[in-house]
């Protein structure tokens, strides 16, 4: 066919229709990048290059009855340099002066600086470490260095930092203190004071910051200013004395490696207002060494054995099926019930004794006949009187994973014919440390049961946001009268020269209270693997009472000892000893014997240490191992010991920085 005008107009014609229709489509398109999809787009690639991250609030510092920190949230920075964004110019200006400055901080010469930063430019190094763990006014000071203060677009200044939480008196009292964590899912643990109260006072609000990407894929902050500044959280004061923490800590720890227990707690709270002044809780490692491994404390319910004599006592009083003149047959230390026996610790028994007695001796057969014979056609009287004085009932303390109480009922599950002469010596029976203490400050406080308190008040700065009162769980757990009565049988223990804890009389200064020996793992019948509970619970002074408190020591070596009065009754009265030396109960406290004023000596010797603020290495040769041991770490210091007894020599000699050593080690003999 021959090619015609006609047929290249028709030609040209189509290919100008195509040109038009395709010029169509990249305007229409051009106006949906621009006009509808343009945001979005746009959006997205400053999303690649710029984000919003989240900055964490410094959480609120945890405070001790007098103002010392027990826990504070503490900034540390690390500052890079993106050796990029400097122009030349600046470059020249400002380098010399800026590295005099980094020296003159950082104790290095200028010219370390120099070559680092020289060399962070020729290889066009974005995100050169400067330093690590800078602190809150170190930072703020290198802000304003030569170049820095231009900031991270002109000045290549880039700081990243993070929260941490620093603990001054180290690991004492660090399960009661606690901590807040979150992991990746947002799942929060919770232990402590610190889990407990984080939420509503102590965590803060969260601040936002934008930053942009830099070379390596690394973030850098844009300017200075935050798009939300963090809210830092408010601060608690707790109830806990640092001086009665310190003395319980080590009066626990010397008796548990004594005994070589499996672990234990001390307990001390104040009488009239129910505030914890001290708790320790320390247990054993493979190694033989003692940490705050768990809240025993607060979070083990275990059978008490024959603390809660008291308990049993009070409630025959107050039914009065007895009083304290009542005579019981011991049996001659063992008494058949059914198809069980119980034993007194005495072989052969106490004879024909009152109740008052009883109790004096821990007599385990005049309890278990006492509390079977009066109730055994009306069982459910004795379990509901000690229901009606909250024996059943936890504390409802704000510290997570309290343990539950265990008081069976009859036609609970686990109730039988032996259940009230077993519960009536502390068996078939569970309450944790602070709960069996609870009930004995009800006895000191003459009837009125008080919440155990940890927290005094929130604050921010000076100012209180919330005070945290005494609260009054029951004004009064029984009589007057059977209160007076109890008090009494408590004092005998200790003053009695037949009490389970007349071992820890002093003519100097009154204690009240009730030894325990509980056994544990007895349900094996398997010797090998029989343990005992050793507890000490009362209050001191014995008549007019400041202070309470509960020692329970777990799994001592049988071969050492195990009763209730050796093992823990021995902490409880070097703990009140010392708190009358330390606090305004007593003028003076003359000790019992050479041995006792040798002690009192060196006590006195490590409070005098113990109150000073050290900036250099103390010398604390002479010194018992244990005492020096707290005033080193308490400055921070990691100590290494070698040997017992007394400081023979130490690697660091008094006067050295303590800021320039890390660890310490002590020679003992």
């Amino acid at each position: 066919m021959p090619i015609t005008e006609r047929n290249i107009m028709n030609r040209l014609y189509l290919i100008a229709g195509v040109l038009f229709v395709f010029a169509i489509a990249v305007v229409v398109k051009l106006v949906d990048i621009q006009m509808v999809k343009g945001k979005a787009y746009k959006e997205l690639a400053a999303k690649k290059t710029e984000q919003v991250f989240t900055i964490e609030p410094n959480r609120g510092n945890i405070y001790a009855d007098d103002g010392s920190l027990l826990a504070a949230s503490v900034a540390k920075y690390e500052i890079r340099f993106d050796a990029n964004t400097v122009s030349k110019d600046n470059w020249e200006k400002y380098l010399a002066p800026l590295c005099d400055s980094l020296g003159v901080l950082f104790d290095k010469p200028s010219a370390y600086y120099r070559q680092m930063l020289r060399k962070a430019r020729a290889n066009k190094n974005g995100y050169k470490l400067i330093a690590r763990n800078v602190e809150y006014l170190d930072y703020v000071r290198m802000r304003e260095f030569p170049m820095f203060r231009l900031g991270p677009n002109k000045g290549g200044f880039i700081e990243r930092h993070r929260v941490v939480r620093d603990y001054p008196l180290g690991k004492i009292a660090a399960r009661s203190i606690g901590y807040e964590r979150v992991d990746e899912a947002g799942h929060y643990t919770r232990v402590g004071l610190d889990g407990a109260f984080g939420k509503k006072y102590l965590r803060g609000n969260e601040g936002k910051r934008l930053k942009q990407k830099s070379a390596g894929s690394e973030w850098k902050p844009v300017g200075f200013d935050n798009i939300i500044e963090p809210q830092d959280g408010r601060d608690i004061v707790t109830t806990i004395n640092t001086n009665i923490q310190d003395i319980a800590h080590h009066a626990l720890l010397k008796q548990l490696e004594k005994y070589k227990a499996d672990h234990g707690c001390v307990v001390v709270m104040e009488t009239k207002t129910g505030e914890i002044k001290a708790i320790s809780n320390l247990g054993r490692t493979e190694e033989g060494k003692y940490y705050e491994k768990l809240n025993y404390a607060v979070g083990e319910s275990h059978e008490p054995g024959s603390t809660f004599k008291l308990m049993s006592m009070v409630a025959a009083l107050e039914d009065k099926v007895i009083d304290t003149g009542t005579v019981v047959d011991t049996e001659k230390g063992r008494w058949r019930i059914y198809d069980r026996t119980v034993r007194d610790s005495k072989w052969g028994g106490y004879g024909e004794i009152s109740m008052a007695k009883a109790f004096a001796l821990s007599s385990n057969t005049a309890f278990a006949k006492m509390i079977h014979e009066n109730y055994k056609d009306r069982q459910t009287d004795y379990v509901d009187r000690l229901m009606n004085m909250g024996l059943h009932k936890d504390l409802g303390l704000p510290i997570v994973g309290e343990g539950q109480p265990v008081l069976r009922y009859p036609g609970d599950k686990g109730w039988s014919g032996i259940s009230l002469a077993w519960m009536s010596h502390g068996y078939e029976v569970s309450m944790t440390p602070l709960q069996t203490l609870t009930f004995y400050n009800a006895i000191a406080n003459d009837g009125e049961l008080v919440r155990p308190r940890f927290v005094k008040e929130a604050r921010v700065g000076n100012k209180v946001l919330k005070a945290f009162k005494k609260e009054v769980l029951n004004p009064s757990i029984c009589s007057k009268e059977t209160v007076k009565i109890a008090q009494q049988l408590l004092k005998d223990v200790v003053e009695k020269k037949y009490g389970t804890g007349h071992g820890l009389y002093s003519k100097d200064f009154s204690m009240a209270g009730k030894t325990g020996t509980c056994q544990k793992n007895y349900v094996a019948k398997d010797p090998e693997k029989l343990a005992y509970i050793s507890s000490f619970v009362g209050y001191f002074p014995a008549d007019s009472p400041k202070y309470s408190c509960i020692v329970i020591i777990h799994e001592p070596d049988k071969s050492v000892g195990y009763y209730g009065a050796d093992v823990s009754g021995p902490v409880f009265k070097s703990l009140a000893e010392k708190i009358y030396i330390t606090s305004p109960i007593a003028d003076e406290v003359i000790p019992e014997n050479p041995k006792e004023a040798q002690i009192e000596k060196a006590f006195q010797q490590y409070y005098a240490h113990a109150q000073k603020k050290y900036l250099k290495v103390p010398n604390v040769t002479g010194m018992s191992g244990m005492d020096a041991i707290a005033i080193l770490e308490n400055l921070g210091i990691q100590v290494e010991v070698k040997g017992n007894g007394k400081v023979r020599s130490q690697s660091v000699e008094e006067g050295v920085t303590i800021g320039e050593i890390d660890k310490i080690v002590l020679e003992l003999s």
